[in-house]
């Protein structure tokens, strides 16, 4: 009996070690490695500075002598230099009359050249890859453009693919945070994101203010980068997935309509970025750093931080109400101080605009050096969407910035209001020149202002406001 007895024992500690084992595979199985990413270089001819800017602004025939005095101003602090790109299918006047294949074109050009780019740096067959996923917001034909994809490459029949459209500027790490979970029940797979917006085909013609900043700070870009689960691609990722957080406030009517499609008074159809765009995107970042700080940072750091939030407390309040305001959203970030350099190397912060850049920075006391690749990649590329950060991401790896062990922290916002946050480790050395290879050595420039006040700030001239305004005077051919 007692032989039996231990015989039992024996069984049941091998299972136990077994069904272990097979756990921490399966674990490691499940994680998400980036092997390389492909930004798009839009071709020289459709480069958008400032005096064709003046040329398209000249066009709209439904603007005055305020509308023009808006966009000035907002071109000037829009943080936008003079090697930005727009769609063909606006400089070559046609954006009041834009067709399907016209807009086939600006999307294929875009995810092509990024793909074809992919699999060439990657050496992988396009017959290889087991899920695809492309963000989009503005364009949802059918069939899809994964099917679009899929035609092209000639894909296998079983690849899973899925499209997410109306996502915003924050659809990227979506879409990676979709492939994260695939990876979780599809072991040893190959997963590519394609991220990229529309532009031409929506370009908004009226003269609502707060319609018209869209045009101003949209630029053509877009991303293709390719993912695994893979532990035997390990040695050959450049970054790890460490953490993912996503946060979604379109419970909140403000923080809803503070980035909407609408169509204006005159039945234009565009995009509305309201006043209270940089309050609900501060309230949508502050809720999902709570969630997402405990994971990054050293205990020592958030020791410390709860230590002088503590004692901030006692000097404001009585002690039976610490604990409650301890806990409040509000003072999470307030206070204390938490450092979130003690957790993360790097900051890829969305270029949706100036603004943005600078709220974040202050609201996490980053510095310049921490917003540097944002504010480079706005300046050059404009507000490319959804493909923003990835941009923000290559200009680091140019710069040699990124090493074996960083964490890069990328925070985007988009509409909805959504705010999504994801935390890689570098997994060696990165110094691909990459998508900024022409111009690295430039950056950053000794000033990022543009051209646009020096050349146009006459347009102030209080005589202007007399009489008939005279278009010949902007005139540029």
């Amino acid at each position: 009996m007692e032989y039996l007895l231990k015989i039992s024992c024996l069984f049941s500690l091998l299972y136990s070690i077994s069904k272990l084992f097979k756990l921490i595979l399966k674990r490691r199985n499940q994680s998400c490695y980036m092997l390389a990413y492909e930004c798009f270089k839009p071709k020289e001819e459709t480069k958008l500075d400032t005096d064709t800017c003046v040329r398209i602004i000249l066009r709209n025939r439904n603007l005055g002598l305020e509308e023009f005095r808006f966009l000035l101003k907002a071109m000037v602090s829009s943080g936008i230099g003079e090697n930005t790109h727009c769609p063909k299918i606006v400089l070559e006047r046609r954006e009041t009359c834009p067709t399907l294949k016209e807009t086939y074109e600006e999307i294929d050009e875009i995810m092509f050249d990024t793909l074809d780019n992919l699999f060439k740096k990657t050496c992988f067959s396009p017959s290889e890859i087991d899920i695809l996923v492309v963000n989009l917001s503005l364009f949802s034909p059918i069939p899809s453009l994964t099917s679009r994809i899929i035609n092209r490459y000639k894909m296998r029949e079983d690849v899973k693919v899925f499209n997410l459209a109306g996502m915003g500027c924050s659809a990227s790490v979506v879409a990676i945070d979709l492939v994260q979970q695939l990876f979780k029940t599809h072991e040893n797979s190959l997963g590519i994101v394609v991220s990229t917006e529309d532009l031409g085909s929506h370009w908004y013609l009226g003269k609502d203010k707060n319609m018209m900043l869209s045009n101003c700070l949209f630029r053509s870009g877009g991303c293709s980068m390719l993912l695994t689960n893979k532990t035997e691609l390990k040695n050959k990722a450049i970054l790890k997935l460490k953490h993912m957080e996503r946060t979604l406030n379109g419970a909140d009517d403000e923080a809803y309509n503070c980035c909407i499609q609408v169509e204006d008074e005159e039945g234009f159809a565009g995009f509305r970025l309201t006043k209270s765009l940089v309050k609900s995107a501060a309230k949508a970042l502050t809720v999902n750093l709570q969630s997402v700080v405990p994971k990054i940072l050293p205990v020592w750091e958030l020791v410390r931080f709860f230590t002088v939030l503590l004692c901030n407390c006692i000097k404001k309040i009585r002690l039976k109400n610490i604990f409650s305001v301890f806990f409040s959203r509000s003072n999470v970030f307030e206070g204390g101080g938490i450092n979130l350099k003690a957790g993360i190397e790097h900051f890829s912060i969305h270029p949706g605009g100036k603004a943005v850049i600078d709220g974040v920075g202050k609201g996490l006391r980053l510095n310049e050096y921490d917003l540097e690749p944002s504010r480079m990649a706005l300046h050059r590329w404009g507000n490319t969407s959804s493909s923003g950060i990835w941009y923000a991401l290559g200009y680091m790896e140019a710069k040699k910035r990124l090493k074996k062990g960083d964490r890069v922290l990328m925070i985007s916002l988009g509409a909805g209001l959504k705010c999504n946050t994801c935390v890689w480790e570098v997994m060696r050395d990165l110094c691909d020149t990459n998508v900024w290879k022409d111009c690295i050595e430039s950056y950053p420039p000794a000033s990022v202002s543009n051209p646009f006040k020096e050349k146009y700030d006459w347009i102030h001239d209080d005589c202007l406001g007399f009489g008939r305004y005279d278009y010949s005077r902007l005139k540029l051919d």
